[in-house]
């Protein structure tokens, strides 16, 4: 998913992902907490997984929802648990790689206060609208923007959310611009979208995919460059705005100095969950696309997306407040 990353000597701490086992990893429950409101993608994806991931670690895995100040409240709790591997980070774009870009004075630094585990999956986002906008394309819906910049409004879980973020990335490439109605949380937002208070969103498939299948939202793009199996009817925005992609990730980390074995163990775990055919059967409805790999390719992905995202923060001037 990355290749050729050039990495600075400030990445290093969270490259140092351990590769050999060694006593320590863990025996009692396991804390997964979910930065989040409930209802969100990374809640759904959390969730999902927590239960399999449970029973093959041997030990019960249980979900904390931890939201506040776009998932900075319950990362940085788990930056400071102590590091035994009971307690863990669902991460996200958002707290690992777009936050650093959008808080001067983060409480804590992803590429130091973490030890990377595992990648569990990307999610596309899918751009859907209320059913009552005059339009059913993306071209459709762009020409609706530029005859008038501003008028459609758009929610998203936060300022600086995965929302806000691809959005702001969708303004760029295609020349339009949107209002941006922050919530505190993307399930509020959907229940007001579907109501009509707002025109537009674009998140993941958790929670976008039930209202679109539900003919509450009409969808008419997919941020993937091309679709994907849960929605293969939906076109890629890439196919309107070429080479538009803007993908949610989600992997576990734990805090910093979390001992080798019990992250080889977590990460070994969750490659058996991933290749399981009812796990990825759980998975492919809400778009969802398995990618484990090593804690060294991980924390080179957050690198890279830290470069990416922050760079498109500066350029579009978004703010958290």
């Amino acid at each position: 998913m990355v290749n050729d990353v050039k990495l600075g000597r400030r990445a290093l701490p969270f490259l140092a992902a351990p590769a050999l086992a060694q006593p320590g990893a863990p025996e009692r429950a396991i804390r997964l907490a979910i930065p989040f409101t409930p209802g969100g993608s990374t809640g759904i994806i959390g969730r999902v997984g927590a239960q399999r991931l449970g029973a093959l670690l041997g030990q019960t895995v249980v979900v904390e929802n931890r939201p506040g100040a776009g998932g900075t409240i319950g990362s940085d709790a788990v930056a400071k648990a102590p590091a035994d591997g009971h307690t863990l980070l669902m991460g996200h774009i958002g707290t690992l790689a777009v936050n650093p870009g959008l808080y001067p004075r983060l409480p804590y630094d992803p590429l130091h206060a973490f030890a990377p585990i595992c990648l569990v999956c990307t999610v596309a986002n899918f751009l859907a609208v209320t059913n009552s906008l005059a339009a059913h394309s993306m071209a459709e819906f762009l020409a609706l923007a530029r005859a008038d910049p501003g008028g459609i409004a758009y929610g998203s879980g936060g300022n600086g959310s995965a929302t806000h973020i691809a959005v702001s990335a969708l303004q760029e490439a295609a020349g339009v611009r949107f209002t941006h109605v922050p919530y505190r949380g993307t399930g509020p937002m959907m229940t007001d979208l579907i109501a009509g208070q707002l025109q537009m969103t674009m998140t993941g498939g958790p929670p976008a995919l039930p209202p679109i299948r539900a003919g509450q939202l009409r969808a008419l793009g997919v941020s993937s460059l091309r679709p994907v199996p849960a929605a293969p009817a939906i076109p890629a925005i890439a196919d309107t705005v070429p080479g538009f992609e803007a993908l949610q990730w989600y992997g576990l980390v734990g805090p910093a100095g979390m001992p080798m074995a019990a992250v080889a163990r977590i990460n070994a775990a969750i490659h058996t969950m991933l290749a399981e055919p009812q796990t990825r059967a759980r998975l492919e409805p809400e778009a969802a696309d398995p990618a484990p790999g090593t804690p060294e390719a991980f924390a080179a992905l957050v690198v890279a997306e830290q470069a990416r995202w922050g760079a498109l923060i500066r350029r579009a001037g978004v703010r958290a407040e």
